[in-house]
């Protein structure tokens, strides 16, 4: 699960990147609700944990910019005020859970899964690259009139790249999301799949989805 988290305060930033780094969680830090917009579009993130208080574009701002952008990736909004009247607007300006400070890490740890939990089934469940689609109800992929046969990891790995459509992802994640190895095994495992992946959804096609970045992992995506 990847979380992002937008928080001001250097110290309660820290200890939250900490504590959900601790659960196996990835995580990002944004400082300001600009910096936070931005990346919130740019990546798919499982979830985010805003903070209100924002220099600049304050976390209710970012979170009314996000879901006019259709963007709805499930928000644990965070406060030092405890208002009713400021967790209402929060939650009528599209948060999903509100959280008072100062509050117990277990809580936050726990929130912060069940916004993963709600993503997920959240998600769609046809997905599209290109001309390459994913129907992940019927377990049926296809790319223009070619339909694919994927064993189930195939079809898993291939899910993970679809959801992270223009994202860089590393062996280490693709490991963790498709094989829930919380470990690197130690072998090619990963490249023999994406080959055998390419090998289907690329071969007899003139523009290529499946790129690698050498020395870091691998990305789907239209563009070379």
């Amino acid at each position: 699960m990847r979380v992002l988290v937008v928080e001001d305060q250097q110290k309660t930033a820290s200890f939250i990147r900490k504590a959900l780094e601790g659960e196996r969680f990835a995580v990002d830090v944004c400082e300001n609700g600009e910096d936070a917009l931005a990346a919130a579009l740019l990546t798919p993130y499982d979830g985010i944990v805003l903070d209100i208080m924002l220099p600049g574009c304050d976390g209710l701002s970012v979170l009314r910019q996000l879901r006019e952008k259709e963007n709805r990736t499930p928000v644990l909004l965070l406060s030092a005020r405890g208002a009713v009247d400021e967790r209402v607007e929060g939650l009528n300006a599209g948060a999903d859970d509100y959280l008072p400070k100062p509050f117990v890490v277990a809580e936050l740890v726990a929130r912060v899964r069940a916004l993963g939990r709600r993503g997920s089934e959240a998600k769609s469940t046809v997905l599209r690259v290109a001309d390459l689609t994913l129907d992940t109800i019927h377990h049926r992929a296809h790319r223009g009139d070619k339909v694919f046969d994927l064993t189930a990891r195939e079809f898993r790995l291939l899910e993970f790249l679809m959801r992270s459509n223009g994202r860089i992802c590393g062996r280490m994640s693709i490991i963790e999301k498709v094989w829930d190895y919380h470990f690197d095994p130690g072998t090619n495992l990963v490249d023999v799949y994406i080959m055998r992946l390419r090998e289907k959804i690329d071969e007899g096609f003139e523009t290529k989805l499946l790129h690698t970045v050498r020395g870091v992992g691998y990305v789907l995506k239209a563009e070379a």
